[in-house]
């Protein structure tokens, strides 16, 4: 079975959940397909082709040069019995290879861009376009996969005149045996991270969608022992950008141990620090399911995470973390969580053991890929 595996991101090249997925999905399918990835990037070699905007398009907006990746990877896929995209930025490649080469596309939805508005902010009048492509791939492709059951309502309350035998739950996996527990301290020994100290740990990108603002404001009060480490980079847009460092700077001024750490981490750093964290905070207002919620429970870590999306099916309330709703109250919600993991060692403890257990016993990449090789198959008979 000839494989086209379309992403935007792909190592070393990885920035979000999405890119994350796509990185181990491929290492498991591959010795289950004839895999081909496409990807955005430079250069070709071991499976991977990589394309860049058109250069004419340089200084356009965002969604007119994706536009041009996706012409560039359908014409690639001429050889491919069945197309699989992930995201809006290669979805409309998968689109394009089904009418063009009449082979099965299957698309997963990491998220919605109907239930994303905020890009709205980033795109500007992209965002239409970026609209139109995924809904114009979901609505014609051969099948959908959602990496939740929440995301599966998402996407038939989004697109109702999309067919429901049509959309799959396959959840988001994590490597157990890559993402688990390192006691070294050298990591936090360099970046200055007082090793004597709990702390409250955020990785992910500078984005509406993450809460990272919600964040800042939360921990204010929490307990003053706490330090507070945000791997947080990427900012969508300069006013995100401007947004996050102002209530950086406030938040510096009224506690102390708060480090931001801009740059994104090689993966086994990151796993050091999710290792030490006394807790990890999600604080997401829109999730589809929350792959670093996982890694942060394989490490076992107890995680305190908004009650949105996917993140539910996750993360077990009271048994590996603690889940606080969206609501007008969600900043004192954070924050009593918070107070309420570092202030009990023994259920934190408790917390990150069950969350490892649950990593382990019920997400792991083998699995995932198997089921997505059968909905593969399923595809082709029906073709």
């Amino acid at each position: 079975m000839r494989v086209g595996l379309l992403t935007r991101e792909y190592p070393p090249d990885v920035y979000g959940g999405a890119g994350v997925h796509v990185e181990f999905l491929a290492r498991e399918l591959r010795p289950l397909t004839d895999l081909g990835v496409h990807c955005w990037g430079e250069g070709a070699g071991g499976g991977v082709v990589r394309h860049r905007p058109w250069p004419v398009l340089d200084g356009a907006n965002d969604a007119l040069r994706t536009f041009s990746v996706d012409l560039s990877m359908a014409a690639a896929l001429e050889d491919r019995d069945l197309v699989h995209s992930h995201t809006w930025y290669a979805n409309l490649a998968g689109h394009l290879a089904k009418l063009q080469f009449g082979v099965p596309h299957v698309m997963t939805a990491h998220s919605l861009e109907p239930l994303r508005p905020w890009k709205a902010e980033q795109l500007g009048g992209g965002y239409a376009l970026s609209s139109w492509a995924e809904r114009t791939a979901i609505e014609s492709a051969d099948a959908v996969i959602a990496v939740s059951g929440a995301m599966r309502e998402d996407i038939l309350g989004c697109y109702p005149s999309l067919d429901p035998a049509k959309v799959h739950i396959v959840h988001n996996g994590i490597d157990t045996s890559l993402y688990r527990p390192d006691h070294g301290t050298d990591v936090l020994e360099r970046l200055g991270i007082d090793t004597a100290r709990p702390y409250v740990l955020f990785v992910g990108r500078i984005t509406r969608q993450k809460g990272v603002p919600h964040l800042l404001r939360a921990v204010r009060d929490i307990d003053p022992a706490a330090q507070v480490v945000l791997c947080a980079g990427a900012p969508d847009t300069p006013e995100i950008d401007q947004e996050f460092r102002v209530l950086f700077e406030e938040l510096s001024r009224v506690r102390e141990g708060v480090h931001w750490i801009p740059q994104m981490l090689p993966r086994p750093e990151v796993i050091q620090l999710l290792t030490h964290a006394a807790v990890f905070v999600c604080p997401s207002v829109y999730e589809p399911l929350g792959i670093v919620n996982l890694e942060a429970m394989a490490c076992g870590t107890p995680v305190v995470a908004s009650r949105v999306g996917g993140i539910p099916e996750v993360v077990e309330d009271g048994e590996t973390g603690v889940l606080v709703s969206v609501d007008e109250d969600f900043e004192t919600g954070l924050a009593q969580a918070l107070d309420s993991v570092l202030g009990d060692a023994g259920a934190a403890r408790r917390m990150g053991e069950a969350g490892r257990q649950r990593a382990v016993g019920e997400f792991g990449w083998d699995a995932v890929a198997r089921r997505t090789v059968r909905l593969y198959e399923e595809i082709l008979k029906q073709a």
